[in-house]
């Protein structure tokens, strides 16, 4: 299921000129056993573009290995790349240039989208996760051989105070992900103390700004107080999912035109 993702893309697609089909696991033979890469082979050869939201990052990266057409990731349990293209977006629509992002929750997709974004344009990230909730050390590695070449600085830590201190982005992100509902009751519990609230907003630069991809879990990644307060900031960045997803379809039709 899916607000921001499938509204932003058919939307998009609407604006382009385009015709989107959604499809369901149920609507397509995928769902009774058919493989990936023949699926991938028969869906790439009657359309233009592709956008995937899955689970494992293996099935888009299958698919599109198979694929004659760009393939999206709308959202895997690795990354979610889109939404932080409408984030960053956001940022700079915000007037920060060159920002200090302090990402405080779980070690989770959003993450490690943060750290390759941050390692690629060379803005310095701050990570703060409870201990055991931390990022992918493979994602991190690899992030982190990246950001020699942009001069980006990464750090981490157990301490959200830390993490946010000067910090001119606060972003967060659900600490229950679709998947985890078993797990809810022990997240709770470890992510005690990483609420973000005006205290710890406090701690951030005087014009830093809170970001959320949404949706949010007031009072608990997030206090009721804060979502409020940056409440036009965090719309817009949901909105900047539909304008952000456009231009990566622009830019991929366009490379696919080339290419043929």
């Amino acid at each position: 299921s899916s607000t921001r993702t499938r509204v932003s893309f058919e939307t998009g697609i609407y604006q382009l000129g385009g015709v989107g089909l959604f499809l369901s696991s149920n609507d397509i033979q995928l769902g009774r056993g058919e493989p990936m890469k023949d699926t991938a082979r028969v869906i790439s050869r009657m359309v233009d573009m592709v956008m995937i939201r899955t689970f494992e990052q293996s099935k888009i990266e299958e698919f599109a290995r198979y694929s004659k057409v760009p393939v999206i990731n709308g959202l895997t349990d690795a990354y979610h790349p889109v939404q932080l293209m409408a984030d960053y977006l956001t940022i700079l629509e915000c007037g920060i240039d060159n920002p200090i992002v302090a990402y405080v929750g779980d070690g989770n997709n959003l993450t490690h989208s943060w750290l390759m974004l941050s390692a690629k344009l060379g803005f310095e990230l701050r990570i703060a996760t409870p201990k055991g909730y931390e990022s992918d050390a493979t994602i991190v590695a690899e992030a982190l051989e990246i950001a020699k070449e942009s001069g980006a600085k990464i750090s981490f830590s157990n301490d959200p105070k830390e993490a946010v201190a000067g910090a001119t982005v606060v972003t967060t992100d659900t600490w229950v992900s679709m998947g985890q509902e078993d797990e809810k009751a022990e997240r709770l519990k470890a992510f005690d103390g990483y609420i973000v609230d005006s205290s710890l907003m406090a701690l951030a630069q005087k014009d830093a700004i809170f970001l959320h991809c949404l949706p949010a879990y007031r009072d608990y990644e997030v206090s009721e107080e804060v979502f409020e307060q940056y409440a036009d900031e965090i719309f817009l960045e949901a909105e900047n999912r539909l304008h952000a997803q456009k231009g990566v379809m622009v830019w991929l039709d366009q490379q696919r035109r080339v290419n043929n």
